[in-house]
């Protein structure tokens, strides 16, 4: 996963009122919200049949294609939200969402649905605690979020690397760091979505993409909180 997102360019200085920012707040949940939605729903359709199965995780030239491809678009989405229309912003968000669960149906095979469920409802719960102290703290977080984005490079770097030596010390410090690293950037990306024009349509599109952005925070952190919780089969 660990997709970085850009901010687009129009993001400008918090100048809206409270109320503004709290309407534009629930577009960019909402959309978050039907975003997982979409990947989950996937996720558990491919697991519950073989023949999807054996296309998708059987192939690993389809598997890692399918990888490729979510990284490319969402590189493609942060370098092109400014000239695209909030339909086809729309549209990108919720391919995204679909490919992905594409690829993340691979959990079901490897967890149990018990823990699987339990570690979503946990990191729903320290998400949704930590993106409202972003939202609402009047302290800067850009240190904070500086910090993370070193340490989610280093992550990447970290994991990359252990494919190869298959370290089990390295996977755990990998998963502790990560746990880290997307507990700080939900915070810190809250708050930077504030700076977002939250006016016609350039607020409908930076709705989309800051749903894109806690929604990456927020499969990263569930990711590796499964490492710790998951019950595997």
């Amino acid at each position: 996963m660990y997709e970085p997102a850009r901010y687009p360019q129009h993001a400008v200085p918090q100048t809206r009122a409270a109320g503004e920012h709290a309407a534009f707040f629930r577009q960019v949940y909402a959309f978050m919200a039907l975003g997982l939605t979409v990947t989950g729903a996937t996720a558990m359709l491919v697991a519950s049949s073989e023949a999807a199965r054996q296309i998708i995780l059987g192939n690993r030239i389809v598997f890692y294609g399918l990888l490729l491809g979510e990284l490319a678009m969402v590189w493609a989405f942060s370098s092109m939200v400014n000239r695209i229309s909030k339909v086809t912003a729309g549209a990108m968000f919720f391919a995204y969402a679909l490919m992905n669960g594409l690829t993340l149906s691979v959990i079901f095979l490897a967890y149990t649905g018990e823990s699987i469920a339990s570690t979503f409802f946990i990191t729903a719960g320290a998400f949704g605690a930590l993106s409202a102290y972003g939202y609402a703290t009047k302290r800067d977080l850009t240190g904070v979020g500086s910090f993370a984005m070193m340490g989610l490079f280093g992550l990447i770097i970290a994991s990359v690397v252990n494919i190869f030596l298959q370290s089990t010390m390295l996977y755990w410090l990998t998963t502790f760091v990560g746990v880290i690293v997307f507990t700080a950037l939900a915070a810190y990306d809250t708050q930077k979505i504030k700076q977002l024009d939250v006016g016609g349509e350039a607020g409908d599109k930076g709705a989309i993409f800051g749903a894109l952005i806690l929604y990456l925070d927020f499969i990263n952190l569930f990711l590796f909180m499964l490492r710790l919780l998951g019950r595997r089969k």
